[in-house]
C-alpha cells in the first residue's frame, strides 16, 4: 500500500503520473475512474487498493465517465471522444471537436454521450450508431466549455464569459432548434472565472465555484420565493501576514444521500458543507497539494480526493500526484438539525 493517513484516507497505489483531471465513482459498484494529463484513464478498486486496469487515450485526458463498470468514455486535448471496453479491450473513436474536449456526461435514460469543448459547442453522440452518423446534435455556445453537470432532465453548462446555460435534456437530441435552445441562460453570480458546476442530487438546483474562493448556490425554479433562497459564500482562504490569501475552488461533489457537499481548493483543503443550513460541517486539511478533483461513492460512504498540483502558482517544485480514498463518518456528512431558537 502506498500509504495511509487516518485523516486524509488511504492513498491508492499506482497513481496517475501527471495532473489528475477527473474522478468518477461507478453508480453500479465501488469502482473508481481517474483521468489525467499523462494520457491515461485508470480504473481502481479503491476498497482493495488495486488498479483493475488502465487505458491510454494517447493524449492528455481532460474528462472521463462510466457507461457501466466495463465501458468508459474519455475526452481530451486531441479533440477526440473515445469509448473503451476494459473487459473486451476494445477501443473506438466516437467523434471529435475542432478544439480540445473539456467535459463529458453520459445521459443515463437515453444512453447518449454529451461532450463540451473549447470550440464553444456541445455535441451529443449516440454510440449505437455508426461513426460519422452518430452525432445527433451540435449546439453552439457563447463560450468555451469549462464545466458541466447533469441531473434528472437537466444539463447545466458553464462557459467562458461567465455564462451558465440550463438545458432540458429531452429536447437536446430532438433535432428541433426550438427545443435545443437553453431553458435558462444566466450570468454567473460570481464575478470571476468559474471552475466547477455540480447539480443538487434532488434536481432543484446547482452549486457553482470560482477561482476567487467563492461558491454560489443557485435554484432552477425562477419564482421570486425560490430565487430569494440563493446565496454565495467565501471559502478556501486564509490570513497570512495580515493579508487574505484566496484559493481557487477547483472541485465540488454532492453526497448522494444527504445532499451535503464538499469543496476542494488549491489550499489542499476539503470542506464539507450543509448548503441548506449554510454552515460548514467538517474540514479535511493538509493534503500534499491542490485538490484537483473529488467524488463520493454511490452510497456516500467513501470520498475520493485527488491531490494534484493545478499550476495556480505557475511552474514550481510540487508534490507528486496522489489519490486518497477516505471512509466517511455519518456525523461528517449528515446535516445537523437546527437548534430551536
Amino acid at each position: 500500500m502506498a500509504g495511509s493517513n487516518a485523516s486524509l484516507g488511504v492513498q491508492l497505489d499506482n497513481p496517475p503520473a501527471d495532473g489528475v483531471t477527473a474522478l468518477r465513482f461507478s453508480t453500479n459498484s465501488d469502482l473508481l475512474l481517474a483521468s489525467s494529463w499523462d494520457g491515461m484513464a485508470r480504473l481502481y478498486d479503491p476498497l482493495r487498493n488495486s488498479l483493475r486496469g488502465s487505458y491510454s487515450h494517447q493524449a492528455p485526458v481532460l474528462d472521463t465517465c462510466f457507461q457501466d463498470d466495463s465501458i468508459i468514455y474519455t475526452a481530451g486535448l486531441d479533440c477526440l471522444v473515445k469509448r473503451y471496453d476494459f473487459f473486451g479491450r476494445m477501443e473506438s473513436i466516437i467523434g471529435g471537436h475542432n478544439k480540445p474536449v473539456r467535459c463529458l456526461e453520459v445521459l443515463r435514460d437515453s444512453g447518449v454521450v454529451v461532450s463540451g469543448s473549447w470550440d464553444s459547442t456541445l455535441r451529443l453522440w449516440d454510440p449505437r450508431l455508426p461513426q460519422g452518423q452518430n452525432c445527433v446534435a451540435l449546439i453552439g455556445l457563447p463560450g468555451k466549455v469549462f464545466t458541466m453537470s447533469a441531473v434528472g432532465t437537466r444539463l447545466v453548462v458553464g462557459t467562458s464569459g461567465r455564462h451558465v446555460l440550463v438545458y432540458d435534456i429531452r429536447g437536446l437530441s430532438s433535432g428541433s432548434p426550438e427545443q435545443q435552445r437553453p431553458e435558462q441562460h444566466r450570468e454567473s453570480s460570481l464575478k470571476y472565472q468559474m471552475r466547477c458546476i455540480r447539480c443538487f442530487p434532488d434536481g432543484t438546483g446547482f452549486a457553482l465555484s470560482s477561482v476567487e474562493g467563492r461558491v454560489a448556490i443557485e435554484y432552477f425554479d425562477q419564482s421570486e420565493a425560490v430565487q430569494a433562497k440563493k446565496y454565495a459564500f467565501k471559502c478556501h482562504r486564509k490570513s497570512e501576514g495580515g493579508k487574505d490569501v484566496v484559493y481557487p475552488v477547483n472541485t465540488m461533489a454532492f453526497h448522494p444521500v444527504f445532499g451535503t457537499f464538499v469543496t476542494g481548493g488549491c489550499d489542499g483543503v476539503v470542506n464539507i458543507w450543509d448548503g441548506k443550513n449554510q454552515k460548514r460541517l467538517f474540514q479535511i486539511a493538509n493534503y500534499p497539494t491542490s485538490i484537483a478533483a473529488a467524488a463520493f461513492s454511490r452510497d456516500g460512504t467513501h470520498l475520493a480526493v485527488a491531490s494534484s498540483y493545478t499550476y495556480e502558482m505557475g511552474e514550481r517544485e510540487h508534490p507528486g500526484d496522489s489519490i486518497f480514498v477516505r471512509e466517511m463518518n455519518e456525523v461528517e456528512v449528515k446535516p445537523k438539525p437546527r437548534k430551536a431558537s
